[in-house]
């Protein structure tokens, strides 16, 4: 049995500004391309197929596009999650006779945690909540983290789950150990919305969302299969994919990746001003991707953002990197102030951050001499 793990299209997604609506189309029809080749059993999506829970109109068009396509007309069927992004109660809408065409959508927890069965798969298929929901759907006073909720979850399925057939988990989870970046919506603060990847143990392949490099867990069965497309410039270094998963009839399988080609890449470019304008450097450029750009140069630049946009018109980001280090110089000394120093101590540390020079013993004398000052004139006052 073949099956297409995919996740994360945040459909309805701002980056920037930019409406990447037709950034997602772009790619989900490479999905369709794949599954016309392919021809997978089933194709799985691990949540947040929404970026909010009231989506523009575009968004919710394009899924009606897309889910047409793949299980109407081409006749494959579909099992979907709902995750932290979405609103379980608009997916959870018709997923009654969905299921008469084998659209299989879970939106809203329920307490039946029976699995789909697909091609002799079973799918158990569990949507994002939170604890509280969980809680209150299980009716288990005792579940208070994620943690708590997950291995509810999973230790009800295992007292009904048949190790004889493969047992697929679809959730929407961040396993413990997970690497994160900055598009992805905390699920809750201080650690305690992540779950042990241990919960998963009793199923053959695990296949997640939330996280959105597919490298963003190495474990032998539990998958993250990452996002359709960059959303932040901390994944500017990631390779997106489709997860195609080729499941044996004892559990078996063998997993590998089909990569996904962007509209436009979303990339970070550092460079001095002038050699950014350089025909022999932008001419090796993709000058329409989305850009982070960093600048080297020292002094002041005139107008820099619209003189690169000539040259680069995606630019979504302008830096210097001098404002940075200010920056960095600023926190330190902020740090540093916080301490129990002595007042001439306080400067020798501002003067080396800020001039990156000495403080020799002359500097040190006429600094000691102020401070002595300073301090006299206020014990008069």
């Amino acid at each position: 049995m073949k099956f297409i793990h995919t996740a994360d299209w945040h459909l309805g997604k701002i980056v920037h500004g930019v409406h990447m609506t037709e950034d997602q189309r772009h790619v989900l029809w490479q999905l369709i391309d794949v599954i016309e080749e392919e021809k997978p059993d089933a194709l799985v999506i691990a949540g947040d197929l929404y970026d909010r829970s009231v989506p523009p109109t575009e968004a919710v068009e394009l899924l009606d596009e897309i889910l047409l396509t793949i299980n109407v007309k081409m006749k494959t069927p579909i099992v979907a999650i709902s995750g932290n992004h979405d609103s379980a109660e608009r997916l959870s809408f018709g997923s009654s006779w969905y299921r008469h065409s084998q659209l299989y959508i879970e939106g809203k927890l329920s307490e039946d945690l029976a699995p789909v069965n697909v091609g002799g798969v079973n799918f158990y298929c569990v949507p994002y909540a939170e604890p509280g929901i969980v809680r209150q759907v299980l009716g288990d006073d005792g579940i208070h983290s994620h943690q708590d909720a997950m291995r509810e979850i999973t230790s009800r399925i295992e007292q009904n789950l048949n190790p004889n057939e493969p047992n697929v988990f679809v959730g929407h989870a961040f396993v413990l150990g997970g690497q994160t970046s900055d598009s992805e919506r905390v699920l809750s603060v201080g650690g305690s919305g992540c779950v042990q990847a241990n919960l998963f143990d009793a199923f053959d392949y695990t296949a997640l969302g939330h996280l959105h490099s597919p490298d963003a867990l190495k474990h032998p069965k539990v998958h993250y299969s990452g996002s359709l497309l960059k959303y932040s410039f901390s994944e500017a270094k990631q390779n997106k994919s489709l997860s195609i998963v080729e499941m044996n009839s004892d559990g078996s399988f063998d997993l590998r990746y089909h990569p996904l080609k962007p509209l436009y890449d979303l990339r970070e470019l550092e460079g001095y001003m002038d050699e950014l304008l350089d025909p022999h450097f932008y001419q090796a450029q993709q000058v329409e991707d989305y850009l982070k750009v960093t600048l080297l140069d020292d002094g002041a630049v005139l107008d820099p953002m619209n003189r690169l946009r000539q040259i680069y018109p995606n630019i979504l980001h302008l830096e210097r990197k001098w404002d940075l280090s200010d920056n960095r110089r600023k926190q330190s000394f902020s740090s540093i102030r916080d301490e129990k120093k002595s007042e001439l101590d306080l400067f020798e540390t501002f003067y080396a951050e800020m001039t990156e020079r000495d403080f020799d013993g002359s500097k040190r004398a006429v600094m000691t001499s102020v401070i002595e000052k300073v301090k006299k004139e206020e014990e008069v006052k």
